[in-house]
């Protein structure tokens, strides 16, 4: 599937490029504090000039935007969905995600530490096999649980919800911090779908102490964390009506997508697959 297009170039400009081989020296950050914040291009544009300031843009072959396509998975209960509506520490989101430009495929596990830092494990996978968990791996589902854990992993896991959204990720000149810039969100569950207006923006810092420079720089425009800002559970509370979703609501709220007032996609690749 060719990416979306891009939409955001005013955005991607403003920064300075480095390659993945940079990035990934400077700051891997699969353990991180992160933030989440919901805003609007207009706040975004002001922010972009103080930003390319400290942060450079990851490019690759060209390109500065990325195309991901993940699919989630949870049990007939959704307890993925409702541990994190209850704030339950010990709690798993579950994904395949392809990056469409690169190739790559990769199962994972994200889980929490005791501090509430996200952990993050991931394992290389065939993009054949996207939308399908085969026995390897749900076996390294079970272990990287158990290993954060120490209890079994505690449901069946069945594909719920895909989605699909473009990624800038931004590097600081110093220091290790990331942050990640979405845009272009669309949701696909059977039977429904949902597009995000492609004037809201996801951006996650990820910092060791959760207040880094993007958080101060967001601070001075009077920009702060949106709590409860899981795409994942975002994607569940639009496209699954009557499901209990008040802890998301300020985030649904800011990304114009309040349950009931859906914007409907014609049907996708990803949909086609999913209803295979």
């Amino acid at each position: 599937m060719s990416s979306i297009a891009n939409t955001d170039a005013w955005l991607e400009q403003a920064f300075v490029p480095i390659s993945l081989d940079t990035l990934n020296a400077r700051a891997e950050m699969l353990e991180r504090l992160d933030n989440k914040y919901v805003i609007g291009a207009a706040v975004l544009r002001r922010a972009a000039a103080e930003l390319a300031k400290h942060f450079d843009i990851l490019e690759i072959d060209g390109c500065r935007t990325f195309t991901y396509e993940t699919c989630y998975f949870d049990d007939a209960d959704r307890n993925s969905y409702f541990n994190h509506h209850q704030g339950r520490r010990k709690r798993a989101k579950v994904r395949i995600r392809k990056y469409l430009e690169a190739g790559l495929c990769f199962v994972e596990v994200k889980l929490k530490d005791k501090r509430g830092a996200t952990v993050k494990k991931r394992l290389p996978y065939d993009p054949v096999k996207f939308g399908v968990l085969d026995e390897t791996a749900l076996d390294y589902v079970h272990d990287a649980y158990f290993d954060q854990y120490r209890q079994e992993f505690p449901y069946e896991l069945s594909r719920v919800v895909d989605m699909r959204y473009v990624r800038m990720t931004l590097v600081a000149k110093r220091g290790g911090e990331r942050m990640t810039i979405d845009s272009q969100l669309r949701f696909f569950a059977l039977g429904s779908s949902h597009a995000v207006r492609d004037d809201r923006f996801i951006l996650e810092t990820k910092s060791a102490n959760g207040n880094g420079i993007a958080d101060r720089i967001l601070r001075t425009l009077h920009q702060h964390p949106t709590k409860h800002c899981s795409k994942y559970c975002t994607a569940i509370a639009i496209l699954n009506q009557g499901t209990k979703h008040n802890k998301f609501l300020p985030a649904l709220r800011k990304l114009g997508s309040v349950p009931g007032q859906q914007r409907e996609l014609t049907v996708s690749p990803i949909e086609k697959e999913f209803a295979a």
